[in-house]
């Protein structure tokens, strides 16, 4: 019966503890991966990893940074780039069946605005976390090939056509992202997320055993 109680009573003091530090945690994460929400990427899925099908991914990258660049590097906002982007899924993927054509393949090609999960990714400088982000794609044939990417919005894609990068990221991000959130991006670190599920699990076993513990001792 003593144990029972030293039990309870230790349980009490981890539960409560738990409780106490769980919203830290909440909020590192939410900070973490707030950023997320302010971007929107821009990936081409090759058909293959064949030569002649990366090489063909390029081209249609570069004609479609060619052709829209002019309608996207001025905005101003995620809002107003997602809208170029509805409006444009049509001559988006006209672009890339001209250079289809062009190069004498018949791929189809899909272009789709929404969430798409993606693997921790470098960019420039930066390391953009795992998870899942707006997205246009477009996807070649198949679509089983290496991508490439850049970052839409803020217009990232657009202020260096031919190394797709730009050369001050920090300074572009920081119009849209938090000193913190760009810390992160430069850290080439994971969001504490494993941190948390962790610290969730450990708090829902404690909270469980606590209540069976109590009807225990109501019996």
């Amino acid at each position: 019966m003593k144990h029972k109680k030293l039990v309870l009573i230790l349980s009490s003091f981890i539960l409560a503890f738990l409780y106490i530090i769980n919203p830290y945690f909440e909020k590192k994460t939410t900070n973490s991966e707030g950023f997320k929400d302010e971007i929107i990427r821009f990936h081409i899925r090759a058909n293959s990893d064949r030569e002649e099908d990366q090489a063909l991914k390029i081209k249609i990258r570069d004609e479609i940074l060619e052709e829209m660049g002019a309608k996207f590097e001025h905005s101003k906002s995620i809002g107003e780039t997602r809208d170029i982007i509805t409006d444009n899924l049509h001559n988006i993927k006209d672009i890339s069946e001209k250079v289809i054509a062009k190069e004498g393949k018949d791929y189809s090609v899909d272009v789709f605005l929404g969430k798409d999960y993606f693997p921790t990714r470098k960019y420039g400088n930066m390391t953009f976390p795992s998870g899942e982000y707006e997205t246009l794609l477009v996807t070649i044939g198949e679509g089983a090939g290496q991508n490439w990417w850049c970052v839409m919005f803020p217009p990232l894609c657009f202020v260096d056509i031919t190394h797709s990068v730009s050369y001050n990221l920090e300074k572009d991000l920081s119009e849209v992202l938090t000193e913190e959130e760009i810390d992160l991006l430069l850290s080439n670190k994971e969001p504490p997320l494993i941190l948390k599920s962790k610290l969730a699990e450990v708090y829902e076993k404690t909270k469980t055993y606590f209540a069976k513990l109590s009807m225990e001792k109501i019996k």
